[in-house]
């Protein structure tokens, strides 16, 4: 292959992540104004400067894109936990990270938008791929942050799994302000938790 072509192909390359990359910020800028479970491909197309049909170059439909936004929030999640986590262990641990993961679990409405659209089994298998390998990897994360690593058998996977759904489940109730109707401290809840999970150092 000749070093222009060569060229070429890197800039043709650099050039499409960019316009994706463009693509992912319109649609983020319309679910915060709309919702991410009201995006539609015709808005964001409208909000990135960008026809339709070039849109659909990048996403083949909103499954996909909103997957992608929930994708990103979910390696946002990863990054996050393994710079707080300090390597800290034990007493505390797993409640810090639960902090940290309801932090971007309340700011995110691709996630909430994601489960749903995994719900209904329209996205294309590739960005499903995608979105399960950053769930996997935030999942290891906090688990290395929260004190629930390293992670040997089922048992421990399950355990893992369960404080992530009580974390994800809290967020959900603090979201709405139930928690503070049912008259629950968040930081109360998160020491119970960590009781529950946490293992000895």
């Amino acid at each position: 292959m000749s070093e222009a072509l060569t060229r070429r192909i890197e800039r043709r390359t650099r050039q499409r992540a960019a316009n994706r990359g463009a693509i992912l910020e319109a649609a983020r800028r319309v679910a915060a104004r709309e919702g991410a479970g009201n995006l539609s491909l015709r808005a964001v197309a409208a909000e990135a400067g960008y026809a339709p049909a070039s849109v659909y170059e990048y996403f083949r439909n909103r499954a996909e894109l909103v997957l992608a936004l929930a994708a990103e929030d979910m390696g946002s999640l990863a990054r996050t936990l393994r710079e707080t986590s300090g390597g800290r262990a034990g007493e505390g641990a797993l409640a810090s990270a639960a902090k940290a993961v309801l932090a971007i679990l309340r700011s995110s409405g691709a996630l909430p938008a994601a489960a749903a659209t995994l719900e209904d089994a329209d996205a294309p298998t590739e960005a499903e791929r995608l979105f399960n390998g950053r769930l996997i990897a935030a999942l290891t994360a906090f688990a290395e942050a929260g004190g629930l690593a390293p992670v040997r058998s089922r048992d421990d996977q399950a355990d893992v799994v369960l404080a992530a759904a009580a974390v994800t489940g809290l967020a959900v109730l603090s979201r709405a302000g139930r928690l503070k109707t049912l008259g629950f401290d968040e930081d109360v809840l998160l020491q119970r938790l960590d009781k529950h999970f946490a293992r000895a150092p």
